[in-house]
């Protein structure tokens, strides 16, 4: 599966960056580390997540 982030994805990203990081410095990065580790996951074959 490829994942697209379309612009007014990114324009969510970037505020939710904003908004984290206002609340805590530093807390933002976690925010897009998070969101981008999922991301990377969700793109990953589903036989490297399910082993048997």
């Amino acid at each position: 599966m490829k994942i697209q982030i379309l612009s007014a994805a990114e324009n969510d990203i970037e505020a939710g960056y904003r908004f984290y990081e206002s609340q805590d410095p530093g807390l933002g990065s976690y925010f897009l580390d998070s969101l981008y580790s999922d991301i990377r996951s969700a793109n990953e074959p589903l036989e490297l997540i399910c082993q048997i």
